[in-house]
């Protein structure tokens, strides 16, 4: 088969300070992989960051910004949270993802690394399903300056401190006033993140098509304060009115202090993630076995 993709990124996880025998490990998998696609008649590229951690020097690295504005594709190897960071980067790019997950089954990285050789030439030669997810764009204003900016694929959480009690805060959406929340915090999640922490704070499943956003508070004062489901157009602003030592993390990825009287504006980015699946896939499928639905048991 001629491949639909010509010049192809790998992007794979490393662990930086550990044994030689993990990083070794790590070595062989992408040299596997990146082996494989040549076979498949693709240029096959590193990023920058993963040909120096692995110690592969027989193939090109090219950063991402080279990567989003050169290639046809980006393979990422690991697990939902490499692809988070790689794909928040590309998203600008429109590059397209196609994730191998290393372990455990991801809700985003779908490929089984045993499984691999047989899937993607199929998907290399056009055969797959395409996923647009939407990204939001998150800032901390202060006296009127914004002095932290970044994307989130899956959410945006203000945080009490670890050691203080719950947090105040005040949320408007569009500029109406919705509540204030006594909490442990507050998350707001796309619909890739209603599958993450706001999951385990018992918001909603969100599809992937739904253009929403869900706005989950934390370890509620107020148990009637429930968690409920925006549309993505809007924003949402978020004030520290009480508490110590808050913060505001961003896919869990990057992390900003919050000072009293900060306000945390969310809206939804310009930018989307594109994923390519395997032909086929299903949204469900992916909810049935990563959620153990239909398993039964005592």
């Amino acid at each position: 088969m001629h491949p639909t993709f010509q010049r192809v990124a790998l992007v794979g996880k490393y662990h930086e300070s550990v044994s030689g025998a993990i990083v070794e490990s790590a070595r062989a998998v992408i040299s596997d992989i990146a082996s494989f696609l040549s076979s498949q008649s693709c240029e096959v590229v590193l990023e920058k960051s993963t040909a120096e951690n692995t110690g592969l020097t027989e193939f090109r690295a090219l950063d991402v910004t080279e990567i989003g504005e050169q290639c046809d594709l980006c393979v990422v190897v690991g697990g939902d949270g490499t692809m988070l960071g790689i794909g928040r980067q590309l998203a600008r790019y429109g590059t397209p993802l196609i994730g191998i997950n290393q372990g455990r089954l991801g809700f985003i990285t779908d490929i089984s690394l045993e499984h691999y050789r047989e899937v993607l030439p199929r998907m290399l030669a056009g055969e797959f399903e395409e996923d647009h997810r939407s990204l939001m764009l998150g800032k901390v204003m202060r006296e009127g300056q914004c002095v932290f900016e970044a994307h989130a694929m899956n959410d945006v959480v203000v945080n009490r401190g670890a050691a203080s009690g719950m947090v105040e805060l005040r949320v408007e959406v569009d500029g109406h006033f919705v509540a204030n929340h006594r909490a442990d915090g507050i998350i707001v999640a796309t619909p890739t993140g209603s599958t993450a922490y706001s999951l385990s704070a018992g918001g909603p499943l969100l599809h992937p098509l739904v253009p929403a956003w869900a706005l989950v508070p934390i370890a509620p004062h107020t148990l009637s304060n429930r968690p409920i489901v925006l549309p993505d157009p809007v924003e949402v602003a978020i004030e520290i009115v009480a508490g110590r030592d808050a913060s505001a993390t961003f896919d869990m990825q990057s992390m900003t202090s919050l000072h009293h009287g900060d306000r945390i504006l969310v809206r939804r980015s310009e930018f989307r993630a594109r994923f390519l699946h395997p032909k086929g896939w299903s949204y469900f499928d992916t909810l049935r076995q990563k959620l153990h639905w239909n398993e039964g048991g005592a």
